[in-house]
């Protein structure tokens, strides 16, 4: 199995990621249905039933961003977490944001 063919939540960080193409972009979009492109970040709103749920998933985001070496910003409310993802180093997003993001949409799998 090739890395392309590996699915992104099964994927690791690297630090040298290069930024991507819009038809790269497109490509890896495609595969996570529930997230977004938002002023050139990848964007994602999580709802929760209760702050405790909340909190666990926003923890639970960063064991992901601690153990990858690639961190989102994260907006949090009550019932709510809007997660975005660009790597500014490389100055656009690369394949970071999409294992992340993916590996985000595994917490609730």
């Amino acid at each position: 199995m090739s890395a392309s063919d590996t699915p992104l939540a099964r994927r690791q960080c690297r630090p040298d990621a290069a930024a991507l193409d819009g038809e790269a972009i497109a490509a890896r979009l495609a595969r996570l249905p529930l997230w977004r492109i938002e002023e050139g970040q990848l964007t994602r709103d999580f709802r929760f039933p209760d702050y405790h749920r909340t909190i666990a998933f926003v923890n639970a985001s960063a064991w992901i961003s601690h153990a990858q070496d690639h961190h989102p910003d994260l907006a949090v409310g009550y019932d709510r977490c809007a997660v975005r993802f660009v790597t500014h180093s490389a100055g656009g997003l690369t394949d970071n944001d999409f294992i992340c993001a993916a590996r985000h949409d595994a917490l609730l799998d």
